[in-house]
């Protein structure tokens, strides 16, 4: 089995609590260091015993580690591979856990010294709360983490990202960074844009006045639960994914139109079509 002397990470919330906690749990790691702004959620890290310390350092926390998973929203990945790589020691792996991997990728592993590797990654996997004390241990448990590398990946370092990921639950497949974002675009991306605009559509309805946000129930709420994730993080998502979310939502426009057609038409066959061909697509995934 894999294991880290020392791993760092550099964003210590549900995704990167969750990491170490599992990792620390199955003795794939030695000391974990936390690195962030908010001094309060990291010294809870440590009560919580996510952390062995912390500090808001990257450059000192990522010191003499030989795992460093950064948890920033992804925009932010490239600059925190930039400022810490001069201090990273010989052989050090970096690896992430953001939802865009093409503009990450692509930037980050002309940044990495000689001797450092760069292995992007995304788990796919989440709730809509943040912070250390959301994080567990088995939020990565039967769920996929994919592993984007390139032509530049070091093959030792790949094997060890994938390892590392086995050992917290996931099914680890491999994926073209380009390709990756054009698949999360659909099942991730496009869900959140449109539990994001139902919420808005739906606050700013006032033909009939007063707040019908008030008398959602179980299907509205259920829905729309991941409208509660980090607006920072998905509007980064959303900012370095623009295109393939672009491509999905204007896909995605066409058929709400044919259903808003079949509508408009009182076409009771077609929207039983319509609506039986959704439950045996989205039945068929459980």
């Amino acid at each position: 089995m894999v294991y880290f002397k020392k791993m760092a990470v550099i964003g210590v919330g549900l995704i990167g609590g969750s990491l170490a906690r599992v990792l620390r749990e199955k003795g794939a790691v030695g000391e974990v260091v936390g690195v962030g702004r908010g001094e309060a959620n990291l010294k809870r890290g440590v009560e919580l015993g996510v952390l062995d310390s912390y500090t808001t350092d990257a450059r000192e926390g990522v010191a003499g580690a030989d795992l460093v998973f950064i948890a920033t929203p992804v925009c932010t990945i490239p600059n925190v591979v930039a400022e810490i790589a001069p201090c990273l020691a010989p052989g050090c792996i970096v690896t992430d856990g953001g939802s865009v991997k093409e503009t990450v990728v692509s930037a980050c592993e002309p940044l990495m010294p000689e001797g450092t590797f760069f292995v992007g990654g995304h788990p796919i996997a989440g709730t809509e709360h943040s912070g250390v004390e959301a994080s567990f241990s088995t939020l990565y448990m039967g769920r996929r983490c994919i592993v984007t590398p390139t032509p530049n990946t070091d093959p030792v370092a790949l094997e060890k990202v994938v390892e590392l990921w086995k050992i917290a639950g996931s099914t680890v497949p491999l994926m073209d960074p380009v390709q990756h974002d054009r698949v999360v675009a659909a099942i991730s991306h496009l869900p959140h844009m449109v539990a994001y605009s139902l919420v808005n559509a739906v606050d700013g309805y006032d033909r009939f006045g007063g707040d019908l946000l008030s008398f959602s129930a179980g299907g509205f709420r259920d829905f729309t639960r991941i409208a509660s994730s980090d607006p920072v993080m998905w509007r980064d998502i959303a900012l370095t994914n623009r295109e393939a979310i672009l491509e999905m939502m204007d896909f995605f426009s066409v058929y709400l139109e044919k259903l808003r057609t079949l509508v408009a038409e009182g076409d009771a066959d077609g929207l039983q079509a319509f609506f039986l061909n959704s439950k045996q697509k989205r039945d068929a995934i459980l």
